[in-house]
């Protein structure tokens, strides 16, 4: 007779995002998972009911264990029982039976990889079920877990970074609220109105954002019944934008970092004469400079790596980098080159702060000024100089070589944006409209 667990370990080894019709009455019960209220200590297991042929009753079957217990973190034991979970709801539905030999159904499985057949198969969203026993910080490490392997180091982070603030809010606020079947709308629109309250619209809607993120790897995973934040507005919000800086201003700034530090001039430059923003420029490492092409390369914020040439008036600021190697970092806080062990955000977070010592306090700059100021600075300074001697559409064509803007309609709300695009005098029009 062919064991149960041989029947788990050989599909679950297989693609299982099947959706199954489950409106007809059954022999048997949902399988669930027992969590042991998170005791590692303790056996986690899959257990579920079946009709007893003989009594007609349901019984309880010997529970699964698998090999979930080896696994010593919450996140992965829980992860090898949701995988455990699907694959006998599945054989239960195809027709495994704990009361009779199960031989033919094995073989079934074993001759030949499962198919996807989507004309075949019947999706019924009303029939998830949430899983009783998960407790709700479960549920989130291991959402977090799944989101690992697919979003970058950064958004990983902030995923992290939000996840706890909502599960400390959620202690102090519903501290009785524990299984992740109990979550509801209602507290999380509670969580996000506290968000806007204290901080901003925009932070809101990012909290919003990251933690549906994760709660749609609940909901594939049938952790919950459905993803109910989707239903929660997003709220219209103003973005946040630095101004532009006056040449006057521009070029003081300049003139005192010349001699205050140089090293963090340079850092502007590459904003101001290539148009990256700061974080960028905190990725750049020796070996993105192409010494002998004069371009550079760069992970821009909405592709994996743009390429563009250093023009002159750059180029002839840089030092020889011939002889460094590749790997260090172009910017750190003592050299143009070197070693710097920590995240990409907080390299961003060191040179904001330092430009707010160095600059905004001695020149006076309101909150509204910053690094980002001068991309908008010489951008503006650009599209103006280049539409004196061409019409709009053709300034912006070249313009959007030179920006790295993804299209058209991009860059023009760009534009728009930081006011680069000003109308000629028009008074002339006024008085004529009087007459």
């Amino acid at each position: 007779m062919s064991t149960l667990k041989e029947l788990i370990i050989f599909d679950a080894q297989s693609e299982y995002e099947s959706a199954y019709d489950l409106s007809n009455k059954r022999n048997f019960s949902n399988p669930k998972i027992y969590s042991a209220q998170g005791d590692l200590e303790k056996r986690w297991y899959v257990y579920f009911s079946f009709r007893d042929p003989n009594s007609g009753k349901m019984k309880r079957i010997t529970p699964f264990y698998g090999n979930a217990n080896q696994y010593k973190t919450k996140e992965d034991r829980l992860s090898v029982l949701v995988t455990y979970r699907k694959v006998l709801l599945r054989l239960l539905k195809q027709g495994y039976n704990p009361f009779v030999d199960n031989t033919e159904l094995y073989a079934q499985r074993t001759s030949k990889k499962s198919t996807k057949n989507s004309k075949g198969q019947v999706h019924n969203s009303s029939a998830k079920k949430s899983k009783p026993g998960i407790k709700i910080k479960e549920a989130f490490a291991f959402g977090l877990k799944q989101k690992e392997k697919i979003v970058n180091a950064t958004t990983k982070r902030s995923y992290d970074s939000r996840v706890k603030i909502f599960l400390e809010w959620l202690d102090e606020n519903y501290p009785l609220l524990t299984a992740i079947e109990e979550l509801n709308k209602k507290v999380l629109s509670g969580f996000l109105n506290d968000i806007l309250e204290k901080t901003s619209a925009r932070n809101r809607n990012n909290y919003r954002t990251d933690l549906s993120s994760i709660m749609q790897v609940l909901e594939d995973n049938d952790m919950i019944p459905q993803n109910f934040i989707k239903k929660i507005p997003v709220l219209k919000s103003i973005p946040e934008r630095n101004k532009t800086y006056t040449k006057k201003t521009q070029e003081e700034i300049f003139k005192h970092l010349e001699t205050k530090d140089p090293k963090l001039l340079l850092f502007i430059k590459f904003i101001s004469y290539n148009f990256l923003r700061p974080i960028e420029v905190c990725r750049l490492r020796v070996g993105d400079i192409n010494l002998k092409e004069r371009t550079i390369q760069f992970k821009a914020k909405n592709s994996p790596l743009k390429t563009k040439i250093i023009p002159e008036i750059l180029w002839g600021e840089l030092p020889d980098l011939s002889q460094l190697d590749k790997d260090l970092l172009l910017f750190t806080p003592g050299q143009i080159g070197g070693m710097w062990e920590t995240e990409l955000s907080n390299r961003r977070d060191y040179f904001t702060k330092r430009f707010k010592k160095v600059v905004k306090e001695p020149f006076e700059l309101g909150k509204d000024y910053g690094l980002y100021s001068f991309r908008h600075t010489y951008i503006t300074k650009l599209y103006r100089s280049l539409v004196k001697e061409s019409s709009p559409h053709t300034a912006k064509g070249k313009l959007m070589q030179i920006t790295g803007h993804s299209s058209m309609s991009a860059l023009e709300k760009y534009l728009r944006d930081i006011d680069a695009e000003l109308p000629e005098d028009y008074s002339e029009m006024l008085k004529n409209s009087d007459e």
